[in-house]
C-alpha cells in the first residue's frame, strides 16, 4: 500500500503576443520556441506512456492566452513557416559539420527532432490543445485554468470586478476548449489574496495552489503544514508547494538542470556562427536570436565541451531515480509523523522542461516509469482525485502570498513597474462604470466596442508586462504593450460615452487583439 502521494504540476503560460500587422515579430518566437521545445516534447512523452500502458498522473495549467494562441490560425501558419526554416537550417548543418563528428551526430539529432515536431503539429490538425484534451479525457492529465490574461490578483484588490472578470472569462474559455467546467485554477504568479477564493467559488472552481508560506502563515496554523490541502471558509481547497522537491528541479545551481552533462542553453548557433551563414535564419532586421540548435554541454567553468546526448540521457535517468528515492523517504517519514498519507505538491513552470532544461521531458518520462514500475511507496495523483479520496480537511485562511522574488508581490510592484497600477485601477473603475451605464447596449456597434474595451483592459492587466519591467528584459515591448492596451481602452471608453464610435478603427483592433471572441463585457461587475 502506498504511503503518500506525488502531485506534479506544470504551469504552462505565455502572454498573448500576436501581431498580424508585421510579417515577422521577434516576441512571437516565444510561442514557436515553446511549441518545439516544451509542448510537443511533453505530448510525445505522454503518448509513449499511454502506448506502454504506464499509469501516470500530472496536472497542467494551460492559460487562456496560451490556448488562444495555440488555436489561432495565423500563429499556426507562422509556426509552420518557423519549423520549416529550422528544418532547412538543420539540413545545412548536417552538411556543414560533415568533417566534425562531435557535431555531426548532433546536427542529425536536431534534424530528426524538427521533423518530428512538424509531423506532430500536423498530426493534431495544427491545434495542440486537442492533444492535451485527449490526455485529460484519458484520465491521465488534469488541466486547470488560470486568470484570463494572467492578471496578478493581489495587486488588483482595489478592483474586485476585474478579478471576477479574469476568473469568469477564463472559466468560460476553458469550457469551450475542453468541453467541461474547470475544477481547478493556477492563480497567476501563484498570487493569493484572502477572499479571492469566494470569486473562484462563484465560477465553480474547487481548488487552487499557493506557495508554501501562503499556507504555513495561514490562520489558524495548518496541522499538517504543506503536506495536506486545506479548505478556505468558502469551501474551495488550497494546495501548497513543497519546497524540498521543487528546489531539486528548478534550481539551476543546486538542482538537476545545472549538471555539467546537460545541454548548455546559452550557446546557440544563432550567436556562434558566421553572420552571413546564419543571417537567413535569424530575425530579418539582423538581430541574432536562438535557433534551438545548441552543440555544447554545460561543462562547468571550463571551456565548453560538445554535448553528448547519450551521456545526458543516462544522467536524466539517474536524476529521476534520485528524485523518486528522495520522495519515497520523504513520504515514509511524513506518513509515520502525520499518521496519514501526505501529498507532495511539486509545481514548476512548464517551459523549464525542454526549453531551459533540454532533458526535462526525458527526466519526466523516466520518473513516471520508475514510479509505476520500481516502487510502491508513492502514488501519483491529481488534486481532484485527492479531494475525492480525502474529502475532510482542515479549514484555514491562507495568507496573502505569491511565488517569485521574496514571495510577497515585490517582483510585480517595484520602482520599475509601480507606475502601471494607477492606470490599471482607473481603467477598471471606468469599465465598471460602462457596465452600469450600458446594462443593455443600444446597438450592435456599441456592444462590440464594450466587449473590445474589456479585452483591452484584460490584456493591459497581464502580469507579464510588470514582470518584464522588473527583470529588465524586453522593457520597450512591455511598456508599449501596457500603454497600447490602456490607450485603446481609454479611446473606446470616450467613444462609447460620447456615442462616437469609429467603426473602422474598432474593426482594426478587433482583428489585432482578437482574444476571447465570445466575451461579454458584463462579466466585469
Amino acid at each position: 500500500m502506498n504511503k503518500g502521494y506525488l502531485c506534479l504540476v506544470l504551469h504552462s503560460h505565455l502572454p498573448f503576443v500576436r501581431h498580424p500587422e508585421h510579417e515577422d515579430f521577434l516576441e512571437e518566437d516565444w510561442l514557436y520556441e515553446a511549441i518545439t521545445e516544451t509542448y510537443i516534447p511533453l505530448i510525445l512523452v505522454f503518448e509513449k506512456l499511454l502506448n506502454d500502458k504506464v499509469d501516470f498522473r500530472i496536472t497542467m495549467s494551460l492559460t487562456p492566452t496560451l490556448i488562444s494562441m495555440l488555436q489561432d490560425s495565423l500563429l499556426q501558419e507562422r509556426y509552420l513557416k518557423h519549423i520549416n526554416k529550422l528544418i532547412e537550417l538543420s539540413h545545412k548543418e548536417v552538411e556543414r559539420t560533415r568533417w566534425q563528428p562531435e557535431f555531426q551526430n548532433l546536427a542529425q539529432m536536431y534534424l530528426v527532432r524538427f521533423y518530428e515536431a512538424r509531423n506532430t503539429f500536423e498530426r493534431y490538425g495544427r491545434n495542440l490543445v486537442t492533444a492535451f484534451k485527449g490526455f485529460q479525457d484519458a484520465g491521465k492529465v488534469e488541466i486547470v485554468t488560470c486568470g484570463a490574461t494572467h492578471g496578478y490578483f493581489p495587486l488588483m484588490d482595489a478592483s474586485k470586478p476585474s478579478v471576477r472578470a479574469q476568473v469568469r472569462v477564463a472559466a468560460a474559455h476553458y469550457q469551450q476548449a475542453f468541453g467541461r467546467k474547470p475544477r481547478g485554477i493556477w492563480l497567476p504568479e501563484c498570487g493569493y489574496y484572502p477572499g479571492d477564493d469566494e470569486i473562484l467559488k462563484e465560477s465553480g472552481i474547487k481548488f487552487f495552489f499557493t506557495d508554501a508560506h501562503g499556507i504555513l502563515h495561514g490562520s489558524p496554523r495548518p496541522k499538517y503544514g504543506v503536506f495536506a490541502p486545506v479548505y478556505c471558509k468558502s469551501g474551495v481547497a488550497c494546495f501548497a508547494r513543497d519546497l524540498e522537491s521543487s528546489k531539486q528541479v528548478w534550481s539551476s545551481v543546486e538542482g538537476y538542470p545545472g549538471d555539467y552533462d546537460y545541454r548548455e542553453f546559452y550557446r546557440d548557433i544563432g550567436f556562434d556562427l558566421d553572420y552571413d551563414y546564419i543571417h537567413p535564419y535569424i530575425h530579418p532586421d539582423g538581430i541574432r536570436i536562438n535557433t534551438g540548435i545548441k552543440y555544447y554541454r554545460i561543462s562547468g567553468n571550463d571551456e565548453k565541451r560538445p554535448y553528448d546526448p547519450y551521456r545526458a540521457r543516462e544522467k536524466a535517468a539517474e536524476h529521476a531515480g534520485n528524485f523518486m528515492f528522495n520522495r519515497e523517504r520523504q513520504v515514509e517519514y511524513l506518513y509515520e509523523l502525520m499518521q496519514k498519507k501526505p501529498i507532495i505538491v511539486s509545481p514548476y513552470d512548464a517551459e523549464l522542461f525542454g526549453h531551459w532544461w533540454y532533458e526535462g521531458p526525458m527526466w519526466l518520462e523516466f520518473l513516471m516509469r520508475k514510479i509505476y514500475f520500481d516502487q510502491k511507496a508513492i502514488r501519483m495523483i491529481t488534486p481532484s482525485e485527492y479531494l475525492a479520496e480525502n474529502p475532510r480537511n482542515q479549514v484555514v485562511t491562507p495568507s496573502m502570498s505569491s511565488w517569485g522574488w521574496k514571495g510577497y508581490s515585490e517582483m510585480w510592484l517595484q520602482g520599475t513597474n509601480d507606475w502601471v497600477y494607477r492606470h490599471l485601477h482607473t481603467a477598471s473603475e471606468r469599465m465598471t462604470e460602462l457596465v452600469k451605464t450600458f446594462p443593455h447596449p443600444p446597438s450592435e456597434l456599441c456592444r462590440r466596442a464594450l466587449n473590445q474595451a474589456l479585452r483591452e483592459l484584460l490584456l493591459a492587466q497581464s502580469s507579464d508586462w510588470a514582470f518584464i519591467l522588473g527583470t529588465g528584459t524586453h522593457v520597450g515591448y512591455a511598456v508599449k504593450r501596457t500603454k497600447d492596451h490602456l490607450l485603446r481602452f481609454t479611446t473606446l471608453y470616450e467613444q462609447v460615452k460620447h456615442n462616437s464610435i469609429d467603426e473602422s478603427w474598432l474593426s482594426g483592433i478587433e482583428n489585432t487583439d482578437n482574444i476571447f471572441p465570445d466575451i461579454d463585457y458584463r462579466v466585469h461587475q
